[in-house]
């Protein structure tokens, strides 16, 4: 009986060891999965009298003599990230964040191979960067069925977290169809994989394989408080992002559904309220006017339950569907209103947003923005009211002094610092409050996200 149980033990281990072992699958990506360099150019400058640096002055309460700036020499800000190829011809696909704003973007293979990429386009949104190197015979990874794919299935990672180049981990698919809680608005048009596999700094933009070595999504972000894995990562379904490379490929830009709503979630309280059997439903609280839901009939108090075949649960549910329907089709909505079902037939309109065409950057005449925020005039959005105050903010730069506290989306209507004050109605107004601090004061930026106030504190740089 003993020699049984030993000999079962030794089966069962075998077993196991084979249902786990990915070596041959890892093997066949091995020239796929790359390596990406993005390196960007900072200007800086600086004031000084003699030898002494204009904050000496500040930190002692002296006023500085009025001399102009010196100019410092660009310094080079170099950040890594992981990629993969989707093509023989050179297409390689990676995440937005990982070459926004790079001069010079370098592709690596694991065999030292190295080449000089050119970004064809790049989607903020989705954050998604299509890349394109100059040579052929390339071996592009398998793509899989991203809609397939389900709760506990298993998934492989690859990438280079720290540098640390094609390094593979193993998880499980811990739940799909999650929105972003970063508060930059991404999560609103992309239904997230979320996965216990390791992922760190430097997978962004490297691939999610199921377990026959497709590529069902790209790693793009975590959620931590350590700044290192916690088992939370998020990436994003290979089915949305050849979407956005199938436009990218054609125009350079991506065009997104949009219905021109807000809301929320439908509550059990609600829900009972409203005389439905079970909360479900994205609820209605505002129509934006002269939009696509506005034009079908949709009204303040509706919950939608259902768009284009597709059942929407949660409000996040809505936004992932209708952005990634193409603008001008006309697709039957099902809504509860007033106790009963009804259906309405909409015409999806076109998502509004500032699309920047990618060109290479001349650091001599850059764009510098302040406070690393690039923002637009509320006046120029025709979707909103021209009695409306404030300035939108369009793009947080990296590494800049709102990076993390302000986000794309937000809307600036004043800025504080002690008892002084300033109303924000355009770029202009932004630009000259700034004029009236210094290096290193804290201002208070007051506006307004997503319909809650905001009250961020911001370092002068």
């Amino acid at each position: 009986m003993k020699k049984f149980v030993i000999a079962l033990f030794f089966f069962i281990s075998t077993i196991s060891a084979h249902e786990f072992d990915f070596s041959d699958l890892v093997k066949e990506q091995s020239d796929s999965v790359v390596n990406i360099q993005a390196t960007r150019k900072i200007s800086s400058s600086t004031r000084s009298f003699g030898n002494f640096p204009e904050e000496l002055f500040r930190e002692w309460g002296i006023p500085f003599p009025p001399f102009p700036e010196q100019s410092m020499p660009d310094r080079e800000a170099i950040s890594t990230g992981s990629g993969f190829v989707l093509s023989e011809d050179g297409y390689i696909l990676t995440n937005f964040h990982v070459v926004q704003g790079a001069q010079e973007v370098i592709v690596r293979f694991l065999d030292r191979r190295e080449f000089k990429a050119e970004i064809i386009g790049t989607d903020e949104l989705s954050d998604i960067a299509l890349l394109k190197i100059s040579s052929k015979n390339f071996i592009p990874v398998k793509i899989g069925d991203s809609d397939k794919m389900e709760q506990g299935d298993g998934v492989i990672a690859i990438g280079s977290p720290y540098n640390f180049d094609f390094s593979v981990t193993f998880g499980i698919i811990s739940a799909t169809g999650r929105g972003s809680r970063t508060g930059e608005g991404i999560g609103n048009y992309v239904p997230y994989i979320q996965t216990d596999a390791a992922v760190n700094r430097g997978n962004s933009g490297g691939p999610l394989f199921n377990l026959e070595g497709e590529v069902i999504g790209i790693n793009s972000q975590i959620y931590s408080r350590s700044g290192g894995n916690e088992g939370l990562a998020f990436a994003i379904p290979m089915n949305v992002a050849m979407e956005v490379v199938e436009q990218l490929k054609e125009s350079g830009i991506v065009s997104r559904g949009y219905l021109g709503v807000q809301g929320g979630e439908v509550s059990s309280d609600l829900a009972e309220a409203l005389g439905m059997n079970k909360p479900i439903g994205a609820l209605v609280r505002a129509v934006v006017k002269g939009e696509a839901a506005d034009s079908g009939g949709i009204k303040p108090g509706d919950v939608i339950v259902e768009l284009d075949g597709n059942e929407i649960v949660y409000f996040h549910d809505l936004q992932h569907t209708v952005g990634r329907i193409k603008p001008g089709k006309t697709v039957r909505v099902k809504i509860f209103r007033d106790g009963k079902y009804v259906t309405q037939t909409i015409k999806i309109g076109v998502l509004p947003m500032t699309q920047t065409e990618v060109k290479p950057v001349d650091t001599k005449t850059e764009t510098t923005y302040p406070l690393g925020l690039m923002l637009g005039e509320l006046s120029d959005e025709r979707t909103r009211s021209s009695t409306e105050e404030g300035v939108r903010v369009l793009q947080v730069m990296p590494n800049s002094p709102a990076y993390g506290v302000i986000f794309r989306g937000d809307i600036i209507t004043k800025i504080k610092s002690g008892n002084t004050s300033f109303d924000i109605n355009s770029i202009q107004d932004f630009e000259s409050s700034l004029e009236s601090f210094d290096t290193g004061d804290i201002i208070l930026i007051i506006g307004t996200r997503e319909g809650a106030n905001i009250f961020e504190p911001v370092e002068v740089e």
